[in-house]
């Protein structure tokens, strides 16, 4: 039997208990995190894991809540290179998210994610990123995609695991594409309702390169599989569930790279009278920053 290691326990800690989001707050970083945040319709869980247990990885991982409550941002960016030099790309990208945050268009926010990263690609380095913004009073959900692995959807009717398509693209255009490539790449968000139930996955692509016992390549209809053997796991047990499969089936898996999940859940609920009447005001103090770079 393999031995129980400090940097890839064959068992997941326990979960952390849910804490409410605030309103105009921005959270987020690429260090070692487990945290379960709940908002106006939405429950976010958010695990990463940067590779060799080391203070800072390469992916990059924010979430974002509105003067009211009813727009929710989240971010996740798998960025080539580790440590300092991917800390000071991800103190970008929480301005960018900041700036954004009452936005409930993400179009404006993918250009100019996608002119941060310019420079890394002029220096050959490399970047992938799904965004994901979910607006209560529609209980919508739009994902942009650039050139990330699908996410993954489970509608809670049918119990099942999908991909989440990607949007048509228009003759000529360039979609899809990782960040900085090219300036004129177009970053359309797919959307999608969400009931109550319904649960949407993101994950870096140390999932999705996993392997299972006889060392073929999961990719996104492998990893699916995988899910749908879980069964009806409750939402706050999926993602340690999910992580001790990958490493059951093959020890290698989730051994060479940073590992971030992402698992929003729709709940229905809606921003209270009190949020929505204190809006303004939120508006006039700024947003609240309770980044994990600084701490």
């Amino acid at each position: 039997m393999k031995a129980e290691t400090a940097d890839h326990p064959t068992q997941a800690p326990p979960t952390p208990p849910t804490q409410r989001m605030q309103c105009m707050e921005v959270w987020g970083g690429n260090r070692q995190v487990e945290r379960a945040f709940e908002m106006p319709g939405l429950e976010v869980w958010i695990y990463s894991q940067p590779h060799q247990s080391a203070a800072g990885g390469g992916d990059v991982y924010y979430v974002s809540s509105c003067a009211s409550g009813r727009i929710t941002r989240t971010l996740l960016a798998d960025v080539s290179g580790h440590g300092e030099d991917v800390a000071a790309l991800a103190g970008g990208l929480r301005d960018l998210m900041r700036r954004n945050v009452n936005v409930i268009s993400q179009r404006r926010f993918t250009a100019a994610m996608n002119q941060e990263f310019g420079e890394l690609a002029a220096h050959g380095g490399f970047a992938t990123a799904l965004v994901s913004t979910f607006f209560s009073p529609t209980q919508s959900l739009a994902v942009s995609n650039a050139g990330h692995p699908l996410p993954l959807i489970r509608r809670h009717d049918s119990g099942q695991w999908l991909p989440l398509s990607e949007v048509p693209s228009a003759p000529g255009s360039i979609t899809n594409t990782p960040l900085g490539v090219a300036d004129e790449a177009e970053y359309p968000g797919l959307e999608t309702r969400l009931r109550p139930g319904d649960q949407v996955l993101l994950y870096s692509d140390a999932l999705s390169e996993s392997r299972d016992a006889e060392q073929r390549l999961l990719g996104t209809d492998g990893l699916r599989d995988v899910l749908q053997s879980l069964g009806s796991v409750a939402p706050e047990r999926l993602i340690p569930a999910l992580l001790d499969s990958l490493r059951a089936a093959n020890p290698q898996n989730l051994a060479d790279d940073d590992v971030t999940v992402v698992l929003l859940r729709a709940t229905g609920s809606q921003p209270s009278w009190k949020d929505n009447l204190l809006a303004p005001w939120r508006l006039i103090g700024g947003v609240n920053d309770a980044t994990s770079i600084d701490t």
